[in-house]
């Protein structure tokens, strides 16, 4: 037992659970931590952005390429309050991020201070934070930290990763006790599930009998670190792999056995291949709406006529929208170690099967590719957005990171990205909040500072937190975020076009009584802050510029004007109850009876 100081503890914490950055803004609610931190500077590193919802998504960010978390540091009130929607994005796309707020001092419990929330509990910011972690611990005495420290960790790096709170009162940042330290937990990864023998035979059973089978991946694999596994499994049986955009570069794209993306914004083989398998083996993916064409059968799945064989490590994930015929509860790289061990046992080869299935996906393949590519063909002015996805899959080299925004641009980088590495298609996919990608690219950036990180966002998205700019600058991070420019709210307004004879309002961007198109001058704007900025009109200008950009590793903003009348070709469905949701505009569904 030894008597300290409750910063100390805190600090002392990061330091052993190496936790290397605190993405944080300061506040009187959170001095007597920041000088806590000032001891153990050269080992965790504060980053203070213009804004706390950045600092979440910096930390998300983060986590996501290294697979380290990282934690976040906020004041009482007004500062955590911002943090809401960051680490939203984090939990539903299971990122882990320590989250650390101040609250009002104890001995002011109730009285109403300076921004305590009241009004049903004391101190009671803990219950705003709540459905947006995986749990929200709130000590109140110096004495509790150590435990409530070493819980949050576990609790933030077991099963599925997600961010954790921890909530304090401000007078245990400077009050000292007599406590127990606890032990390190430095979880992530190093402790995994299996599932039990009887289910991987069977499973194996069922890979192998099938005729036509897929395999559908997700944020677990990734998360996993099971890419190697995954190629493993699916060239050995010669199975295609449909992926979510979280687990897009698990297995290279450009291999021929990658479908791509499923849903209403797949690749047209991805949902003929989901449509008319006769198994599918899910690994970590959660079958949300945009990736099962809002479970509407046959438009990208066809459960229950299709076998399925669901494995993921969170049990709530296993069932929720479509019932399995096989459920496992598993971590994913364990479960593809195990099923190839069971190949291994009973001598299956490589190669040489399901022919006549993988033929047919290839038709398909080669149908859609004859549809879209005069777009990628073609050059002009606003650019075509097939061009800007094609340029900057040429430029980025193979291990270069993208972090995609909430918007139309998401859409397009969906159905035509090729991405060739694991981590390294960073999404904002489950709570799709706007300012992810313009954030994000700074912690992956700090992530992996030998790699080119570049964020593709709408304007609208980096309209609202262009404050990225100034972190750039002041703590040299060379990101260069390329800002899809089509004057509008682009993906909201094509949906009143679709759905609302095209009376479009509040979804355009204008100025002045002739409804002039308007926005900012972002390359101007990013030179003002100290960043490098270009202003791109025609097609054949922005290879140049962004390769420009990337060689010269300066933060810098490439101004793209991209032509908002052309939207991405849908091969599934997304529906909007009660909206009866438009068909495909290439493809079509498919019911069990139809032929094969």
């Amino acid at each position: 037992m030894t008597k300290r100081k409750g910063g100390d503890l805190i600090a002392e914490f990061l330091v052993k659970e190496k936790i290397p950055y605190v993405f944080g803004i300061c506040g009187h609610g959170n001095v007597g931590l920041l000088d806590s931190l000032y001891d153990v500077k050269d080992e965790v590193k504060l980053v203070s952005p213009r804004h706390e919802q950045t600092a979440a998504h910096m930390a998300d960010g983060f986590f996501r390429v290294s697979h380290k978390p990282a934690a976040t540091l906020t004041s009482t009130g007004p500062g955590s309050a911002n943090l809401i929607m960051g680490l939203a994005v984090a939990q539903t796309d299971s990122s882990a991020v320590f989250s650390i707020t101040a609250n009002v001092p104890t001995s002011q419990f109730n009285r109403g201070p300076f921004q305590e929330l009241n009004q049903h509990h004391q101190a009671d910011f803990n219950n705003v934070i709540k459905p947006v972690v995986k749990r929200s611990f709130q000590p109140t005495r110096v004495e509790m930290l150590p435990l409530a420290m070493r819980q949050a960790a576990q609790t933030m790096t077991s099963g599925r990763p997600g961010p954790v709170n921890l909530d304090v009162p401000y007078n245990l940042f400077i009050e000292e006790a007599e406590v127990k330290e606890e032990p390190a937990w430095a979880g992530f990864n190093s402790r995994r599930s299996g599932a039990s023998e009887a289910d991987i035979a069977q499973a194996t059973d069922w890979l192998l009998a099938a005729e036509r089978p897929v395999i559908f991946i997700g944020h677990g694999v990734t998360l996993s670190e099971a890419a190697g596994e995954l190629v493993a499994l699916a060239e050995r049986l010669s199975i295609p792999v449909i992926s979510s955009p979280n687990g897009m570069g698990c297995m290279d794209m450009r291999n021929e056995l990658s479908l791509g993306f499923i849903g209403r914004n797949g690749a047209y083989q991805a949902n003929q291949a989901g449509r008319h398998a006769d198994l599918v083996l899910a690994v970590g993916a959660r079958f949300d709406d945009r990736s099962a064409s809002s479970w509407m059968p046959g438009y990208s799945w066809n459960f229950p006529e299709t076998k399925l064989i669901h494995v993921d490590v969170d049990h709530a994930e296993i069932g929720r929208n479509y019932p399995p015929d096989m459920g496992i509860l598993a971590d994913a790289r364990a479960f593809l170690r195990q099923v190839l061990s069971e190949l291994d046992r009973r001598n299956v080869g490589a190669g040489g099967r399901l022919d006549g299935w993988r033929s047919q996906i290839a038709g398909w393949k080669a149908e859609w590719d004859t549809f879209v590519q005069p777009g990628f063909d073609m050059h002009s002015s606003p650019i075509r957005p097939e061009r800007i996805v094609a340029d900057c899959r040429k430029i980025l080299p193979d291990d270069g990171i993208i972090t995609l925004d909430s918007g139309i641009h998401h859409n397009w980088f969906m159905q035509f990205w090729e991405s060739r590495r694991p981590q390294s298609m960073l999404n904002t996919w489950g709570y799709s909040g706007m300012g992810f990608g313009p954030s994000s690219a700074l912690g992956a950036k700090l992530a992996a500072p030998d790699r080119p990180v570049i964020s593709v966002c709408g304007d609208g998205g980096f309209t609202m937190v262009p404050h990225v700019l100034c972190t750039a600058v002041e703590y040299n991070i060379p990101v260069v975020w390329i800002v899809w420019n089509n004057f509008a709210w682009g993906a909201i307004r094509d949906l009143q076009y679709a759905y609302f004879d095209g009376r479009e309002y509040g979804t355009a961007f204008y100025q002045g009584p002739n409804h002039e198109p308007y926005n900012p001058d972002f390359a101007a704007w990013a030179r003002a802050a100290g960043v490098d900025g270009y202003t791109v009109t025609r097609s054949q200008d922005f290879a140049g510029v962004l390769e420009q950009a990337i060689a010269a590793n300066r933060p810098a903003l490439i101004d793209v004007h991209v032509d908002a009348d052309i939207r991405p070709p849908a091969t599934g469905a997304w529906e909007l109850p009660p909206i009866v949701p438009k068909q495909p505009v290439f493809g079509g569904p498919w019911r069990p009876g139809d032929a094969t």
